[in-house]
């Protein structure tokens, strides 16, 4: 687990909100974080705290661990976001004019509105005061990232009563939330006006999960200046003096000359070669192919698809010499994220450096900056659709990294096959048939194509900071975020 104090990063305000949880005042203190961009911007964070003398001593571990605890204790973090959120906002003298909810997490904040703009001297014949939902849809907009059914939080009615008290009247609840159980997701469709997915696929399979709601897809993108390499950044620059705010110049990037990328991929690439040397205390062979795969260790990610056939994989690296590069972390409650890593661990010692991998401990912000860019193929094996967009490899693709991965989330839009790098697919869905696609594609087109044919790969590099660099980055992203959802 990682410790962290508050006091090192952020500032407590002055003032405290309550919610009611289990008919006691919870206290919440909202602390500041002021992010500073590179160009001078700053953007206020608030971060929301119960661990606080004012409370009972079981209600300070509310804000403690994320995704932590029972149903209970998840409702209890959901109450003080979402209902807590909003009286925060208020106290702090802040008039919000959009509220975007990401996931179902926050989908208390519309009732919290609700209740506060009900209609008291409108009674409808039962004698219940009414709501103007269609006020509130038009104050919220939702943004699901979650393409199965188990990742959408549900809470059986009578916890939500015993835990929350009264939100609204019961009957109004099962109406906007789910007859059977309190689905926050299906609440949060029903109160907000504008409703996307992270990806075109993830829209669709969201549709499909919840029909009959207009849900739209805006695609993720990552922030071109963090995940740019410095001499990747240098050589932009010099080009294209713009880039840093207007990523879409990058378009031109396939203009750049071929050398020039070539040294600035080398320059990457050494300094993935000294963080492992540093870390892991494995030295890389600099002229042989990288392939490298980061992220949360968990089961659709399927990171021990690589692994699949141990001895293939080593025909395939006898015959054309490959490194592997691997970092992730699984979160604690998690057993079979855990389970991979002993997995992966006990493969690298099977295989015996044929082909040699390496696993980089304490997988962070930092290591997965020198990560992304130093690789020559970045590797990605989701169980479609369960991907629901996916960024490591748009920022591989920033400094010219080739994806290879099987065709969901972002890279079904990002996949130019041959040319920005290359999909992984095969007749049906399991494990075993896409492993065996991935062998395929890496022994006969990969890396045949890095060893024979270097003006190639070059200019496929181009092609994927062209094509994925200057589409696929936080910039388009909130343009499309502040025209299509922001004003409506």
């Amino acid at each position: 687990p990682l410790r962290w104090a508050p006091p090192d990063w952020a500032k407590p305000l002055s003032v405290m909100v309550s919610v009611e949880i289990e008919g006691r005042d919870v206290w919440v203190r909202p602390w500041l974080y002021v992010h500073q961009s590179s160009v001078g911007k700053s953007v206020p964070v608030i971060l929301l705290d119960t661990f606080l003398h004012q409370n009972a001593v079981g209600d300070r571990n509310i804000t403690d661990n994320l995704y932590g605890g029972d149903a209970a204790y998840r409702l209890k973090q959901e109450i003080v976001l979402g209902i807590g959120g909003v009286r925060a906002l208020q106290a702090l003298g802040l008039q919000i004019s959009t509220y975007h909810l990401n996931e179902g997490h926050a989908a208390l904040l519309p009732v919290e509105l609700l209740r506060r703009l009900r209609r008291p001297a409108s009674r409808n014949r039962s004698g219940r005061p009414s709501y103007d939902v269609e006020r509130i849809r038009d104050l919220c907009v939702f943004t699901t990232h979650t393409p199965v059914e188990a990742g959408h939080d549900r809470f059986p009615h009578e916890l939500v009563s015993k835990v929350a008290g009264e939100l609204i009247p019961p009957d109004d609840l099962k109406v906007l939330g789910g007859e059977r159980e309190l689905n926050l997701t299906q609440l949060a469709l029903n109160l907000s006006g504008y409703v996307n997915g992270v990806a075109r696929q993830h829209a669709t399979t969201t549709r499909g999960m919840f029909p009959g709601y207009d849900i739209r897809s805006v695609t993720n993108g990552v922030h071109a200046e963090t995940w740019t390499h410095p001499a990747f950044a240098a050589l932009y620059e010099k080009h294209h003096p713009n880039w840093m705010r207007d990523p879409e110049i990058l378009l031109q990037a396939d203009r750049l000359e071929d050398e020039a990328v070539w040294q600035a991929h080398r320059q990457a690439k050494a300094d993935l070669g000294r963080l492992v040397r540093e870390v892991a205390s494995v030295e890389l062979d600099p002229d042989m192919p990288t392939i490298g795969f980061a992220r949360r260790m968990t089961a659709y990610k399927r990171p021990e698809m690589l692994f699949s056939d141990l001895a293939r994989l080593g025909r395939i690296a006898e015959r054309l010499p490959f490194q592997v590069v691997i970092a992730g972390k699984a979160h604690p409650r998690d057993s079979h994220g855990k389970q991979s890593i002993r997995f992966i661990h006990d493969c690298i010692r099977r295989l015996d450096d044929k082909p040699r991998v390496v696993f980089l401990p304490n997988y962070a912000l930092d290591v997965a900056r020198v990560l992304v860019a130093g690789c020559d193929i970045w590797l990605n094996t989701p169980l479609p659709p369960m991907e629901a967009s996916g960024t490591s490899g748009m920022k591989a693709a920033l400094n010219g990294v080739l994806n290879l991965s099987t065709l969901d989330g972002w890279w079904v839009e990002g996949c130019l096959e041959g040319a920005t790098g290359w999909g992984i697919s095969a007749a049906g869905a399991s494990t075993t048939t896409e492993a065996d696609a991935l062998y395929l594609k890496l022994s006969e087109v990969v890396l045949p194509l890095y060893y024979q044919d270097r003006q190639r790969w070059i200019w496929m590099m181009k092609q994927a900071i062209s094509k994925i660099g200057s589409y696929f980055n936080s910039h388009r992203m909130m343009r499309r975020y502040a025209a299509e959802a922001y004003i409506r």
